[in-house]
């Protein structure tokens, strides 16, 4: 399957009951899969007017308790910042799907990484943050897509999939994941008893992100900050290629990370001693990891190499976990250009030799 439509096959296995969205490249694939898929399953599509509205159904969806999502590129995602701020601010679960192209602006169909710092940084207004992972290829697009409904409802918080044209348009074998409900009874959810499902017979409740009272919204952001420690101590994800005995590491995620492996093998067989940290989860970022491996890398070591689809965003995120105990360069192609293996491995050896 195309990635675009993996993910959605494993969003309808995972339960979702609702999906509203509006048409953009290089997604279409996910909105064209959903009319179909979700009328089948007797749940709720709705192509909506705007990317505002789609983002705002969500909301509402949500907060009676079901599971929803949206998806688009790029400039939809820029229109919907106000609601996901508003999301994450009245502590709603929900997926938001990025299949990013290149900007800024209109900018083009291919497919980029410049939206990094729109959702690792929050976007919107105010503090907050989203869960945000970075798939690599299709199975991990569709497996991303499985957990991010289950951690949602864990934590009550918006979780982006931050993919790229290239994950969402290219086609590999996947195996949809259909034990969602084992994997819910794994992660112990909480019930949602927070929702709005009528009041008869109990207390009302109120979903809102608006606090009037005197201190009532600074407090609202230390307990949002406090969740968001928790998250960060349990959810970070990533994966460590050839680190062990390595000079120069690579940091990529998504597709610069499958090209940036290629590249790592190549030197590796050159006898340059290169290794690869794919964060997967970009936020809460593997700080830790990457600031272990630089303690452990030999005095005079090339360091740390970010390859990225963009002018460099996810460099600085690298920077703060280093820490200043190594050095950190920075090779990438923004506005739709992708990186090629010998590229990564020209700027490898740069480095190296």
């Amino acid at each position: 399957m195309c990635g675009n439509e993996a993910m959605a096959e494993s969003a309808i296995q995972a339960g979702l009951d609702a999906y509203f969205g509006y048409p953009i490249t290089p997604q279409n694939e996910v909105t064209a899969y959903m009319s179909k898929r979700m009328a089948e399953e007797g749940r709720a599509f709705v192509q909506s007017e705007s990317e505002l509205a789609a983002v705002n159904m969500v909301f509402g969806a949500s907060a009676t308790g079901k599971r929803a999502m949206t998806s688009s590129s790029s400039p939809g995602i820029s229109l919907m910042q106000e609601g996901i701020s508003y999301l994450a601010g009245a502590e709603l679960p929900c997926v938001i799907v990025n299949v990013m192209r290149g900007g800024p602006g209109l900018g083009n169909i291919a497919p980029s990484q410049g939206d990094y710092f729109q959702s690792v940084k929050g976007g919107g207004h105010g503090d907050y943050h989203c869960i945000v992972f970075g798939p690599s290829g299709v199975q991990e697009f569709a497996d991303n897509t499985a957990l991010a409904f289950d951690l949602a409802d864990r934590y009550r918080i918006p979780v982006i999939i931050l993919a790229d044209g290239i994950i969402g348009q290219m086609m590999e074998p996947v195996v949809i994941p259909t034990n969602s409900k084992l994997k819910t009874q794994n992660l112990k959810l909480p019930k949602k008893d927070w929702a709005l499902t009528g009041s008869q017979g109990r207390k009302q409740n109120i979903v809102r992100s608006l606090w009037l009272a005197e201190g009532a919204i600074e407090q609202h952001n230390y307990d949002l900050q406090a969740k968001y420690r928790q998250i960060e101590k349990n959810e970070t994800r990533c994966e460590q290629y050839e680190t062990d005995d390595a000079d120069l590491i690579v940091v990529a995620y998504g597709i610069s990370a499958r090209i940036s492996r290629g590249a790592v093998d190549k030197a590796r067989k050159q006898g340059i001693k290169a290794g690869l940290i794919r964060p997967i989860t970009l936020w809460p970022f593997p700080s830790e990891q990457i600031s272990k491996a630089a303690d452990e890398m030999l005095p005079g070591a090339p360091g740390f190499l970010a390859v990225e689809m963009s002018c460099g965003q996810m460099v600085e995120d690298v920077r703060l976990a280093v820490s200043g105990k190594s050095s950190v360069a920075f090779w990438g192609r923004p506005g739709g250009g992708v990186p090629t293996v010998e590229q990564v491995f020209d700027k490898i050896k740069e480095l190296t030799v």
